[in-house]
């Protein structure tokens, strides 16, 4: 009996456990009922207000009301003047107004304008002394590179390097440029009999290396050994470095050679590159056929505007303009086109660590090449 009604007292405590517990799990399932309503009440009136907004008929819109909670969007500045390619629009704005001043005379053209005074006469041949040239100390081999007027340099200071160390100057051969990719050999560009007969007396000069020593290094220009030379060396570092290599092994090479000789060496050195630049070197004759032809079409061309006529040279080619890293008026391709030039080109160059690259700087600062819309923006007065 005892043990009976202890069992009774026992479930008749649970019971009561259970009954008082009850009450707490309804409040508590409650409670996260209204937690959950609350949350999505707050989500339904974002998404109301964002969508009101955007319509332009909420909150969001005018009237000086602004979304609460809404990040405010901040202005960008403004670029400043000139660091935008923007010519193509000032070329429209500014057509009539060129089209109507073309037809006024221009006071360039007046008398007072032209200059007097003395004529410019070279002075070359006054520094200049000519004497039988010594017995040559071997070949000297150069590649020049660069652009025509590169080149044109180039070989003015190779003939005054080749009279330097007695030497024996082969024409020059050009490199072959990986963006103009023209072959042209030194033949077709310039009249090279004519350059080799008016520096006779100075420098010696021959079209090729003769068969016995090219015979010597395999027939192979590129075994003839490159001697590297820095920018803007000076004398005595031809007649101490080159010199000695030139006698012994009787011919050398130096490539590239743009820009390898300092200017200042004697005078009659430097008179030797006038003589090359102003004599020598002149252009073949189907060049000199065609810029005649060029110029007698100016002349009658120019006769419809009252002798006025302009003459440019563009240099808006990728190289040039790949290495300005100014930006115009493409688009991503273009970006990505002259990004892939500048690596073809300076490999590696544009991306060392620390270099910035600020297209819109250098555009104020005036380093990007001219685009050929904006050379018609220039005029003759």
């Amino acid at each position: 009996m005892a043990s009976a009604s202890a069992s009774a007292s026992m479930r008749g405590g649970e019971s009561a456990k259970g009954t008082a517990r009850r009450p707490d799990r309804v409040l508590a399932a409650r409670r996260r009922r209204a937690a959950v309503l609350l949350l999505a009440l707050a989500y339904t009136a974002a998404m109301l207000v964002l969508l009101l907004g955007a319509d332009g008929t909420g909150l969001g819109a005018g009237g000086g009301r602004v979304v609460v909670g809404a990040p405010r969007p901040r202005a960008r500045a403004p670029a400043p003047p000139g660091s935008v390619y923007r010519s193509h629009l000032v070329f429209e704005r500014l057509l009539p107004e060129m089209r109507a001043l073309a037809s006024r005379p221009s006071p360039l053209m007046a008398p007072h304008y032209k200059k007097s005074g003395k004529r410019w006469v070279p002075c070359i041949r006054k520094r200049l002394t000519q004497s039988a040239l010594p017995p040559s100390n071997g070949f000297l081999v150069i590649e020049a590179n660069g652009g025509l007027n590169q080149q044109r340099i180039s070989i003015c200071d190779a003939v005054a390097v080749a009279s330097l160390l007695n030497a024996t100057l082969v024409s020059p051969a050009f490199h072959l440029n990986s963006v103009w990719r023209d072959s042209s050999k030194f033949g077709d560009i310039f009249d090279e009999d004519h350059f080799i007969e008016t520096l006779r007396k100075h420098v010696r000069v021959v079209k090729e290396l003769p068969e016995n020593v090219s015979a010597q290094f395999d027939h192979n220009i590129s075994s003839i050994l490159n001697m590297r030379t820095k920018a803007f060396s000076s004398q005595s570092y031809y007649l101490e470095k080159v010199l000695p290599k030139l006698l012994e092994l009787g011919a050398v090479r130096i490539a590239p050679f743009s820009n390898r000789l300092a200017n200042s060496v004697p005078s009659n050195i430097n008179a030797l590159r006038c003589l090359a630049n102003y004599e020598a070197l002149r252009f073949s004759e189907p060049i000199r056929i065609l810029a005649d032809n060029m110029v007698d079409r100016m002349i009658k061309k120019s006769a419809l505007t009252g002798g006025k006529y302009m003459s440019v040279h563009l240099r808006f080619e990728e190289d040039m303009v790949a290495f300005s890293c100014c930006i115009y008026d493409g688009d991503w391709k273009e970006n990505i086109a002259m990004e892939n030039a500048r690596e073809r080109g300076w490999r590696g160059k544009f991306r060392r660590p620390g270099r910035v690259i600020n297209p819109e700087a250098n555009r104020r600062n005036g380093r990007c090449p001219l685009a050929p819309i904006e050379f018609s923006l220039c005029r003759l007065e």
